[in-house]
Parts: C-alpha cells; structure tokens; sequence
C-alpha cells in the first residue's frame, strides 16, 4: 500500500502547547511535529519514529515547556502518514 502524507494544523495558547503535544503522539499516526510562533517562523520541530516515543521525547517536551512559557500563541502542524489503497 503507498502512503501518503497529511499536514493539520493546530493553533493553540502558549500553555496548551504540551498538552496538545501529548495527545498527538497518543494518537499515533504522526511522523511529524513543527511548533511555529506567530510569525510563523519555526520554533521547533520533532520528527517521531515508532522507537522515539515515550523516554526519548521527554527532553524535547520539557524544552517545549520552556518555550511555550514564551508564547502566547501557536501554531502546531502535525504530518501523519496514510495508507491509501489503490
């Protein structure tokens, strides 16, 4: 089966950052995660890979912590990948 990618976009407030975060990767089917201020210039981006998740993305998420205390408000994109059959 190909895959395909899908972009979505989130705007969140600063002190949601994380959470929404959190439940993206709950959900699984992202391979992609940018964080972009409200100059949409790219303030961080964590790729995911099945192993990456849980105790190696710890670090990026409390950074992301920091950086959300800074923010007022974002934008999250998220790439998830799609299986189509043709």
């Amino acid at each position: 089966m190909p895959e395909q990618n899908q972009r979505e976009s989130f705007t969140v407030s600063g002190d949601r950052i994380v959470e929404k975060v959190k439940e993206i990767i709950r959900e699984g089917n992202a391979r992609r995660i940018i964080i972009r201020n409200e100059k949409d210039e790219i303030i961080a981006e964590f790729p995911l890979t099945a192993g990456a998740v849980g105790v190696l993305l710890a670090p990026a998420l409390a950074a992301l912590g920091a950086i959300a205390a800074l923010l007022t408000k974002c934008t999250i994109e998220v790439e998830k990948k799609e299986s189509t059959d043709e």
